[in-house]
């Protein structure tokens, strides 16, 4: 059963002027989006400067979360790259016991075409977690096309959702109209939500 409903929020990472994570903010953050509605939380996905943290901030952002949440809220944690056996070793051997399920930003920087997306997914897909495929073209430089997206989640049960940002309303619409019924889609741009 997916308890990943209604609007999910990728928390940012907010940092003191001496550049360290800034705890304190980042507890009132939790708390806001947890008393105002939010269905799910995402940690260190890419709206959290992930890409910029060290292995150390990251674990320290991912405890203080789990902690502060303290269960409250489902919690999602962002784990992607371009480097596709790095990331399926990250999954490997991250404890995603607090964690609902691992959102994964396709590919950036090498470009790669639709059967190299598929190849992407279809290997961390084999870490048997709960994944969500993040399609952001415009930071990625790649778009995942919906019959790839629809290739995954047919072939991939744990490839479980699609986080969708890429500007095209009609690449929504082939994904919902032809997805399998356990997978789910999630708007990653505000103009596109309804």
């Amino acid at each position: 059963m997916n308890k990943l409903k209604g609007l999910g929020v990728a928390l940012v990472t907010p940092f003191h002027e001496d550049l360290s994570v800034d705890f304190d903010s980042l507890t009132k953050l939790i708390n806001y989006n947890i008393d105002n509605g939010t269905g799910y939380l995402v940690v260190l996905g890419t709206t959290a400067e992930a890409a910029t943290l060290s292995k150390e901030e990251k674990m320290a952002v991912v405890v203080h979360v789990i902690n502060i949440n303290a269960g409250r809220l489902p919690l999602v944690l962002g784990i992607g790259g371009n480097n596709t056996m790095e990331v399926k070793k990250q999954i490997q051997e991250a404890d995603l016991s607090a964690f609902d399920a691992v959102l994964s930003v396709s590919p950036y920087y090498n470009r790669p075409n639709q059967e190299g997306l598929y190849q992407h997914y279809k290997a961390i897909a084999e870490t048997g977690e709960n994944i969500i495929i993040y399609n952001v073209p415009s930071r990625t430089g790649q778009n995942i096309e919906a019959a790839t997206t629809l290739r995954l989640a047919k072939e991939f049960p744990n490839l479980m959702m699609v986080k969708e940002a890429a500007p095209n309303i009609l690449q929504y619409f082939d994904i919902l109209r032809n997805k399998p019924a356990n997978f789910n889609l999630v708007s990653g741009d505000d103009e596109f939500t309804l």
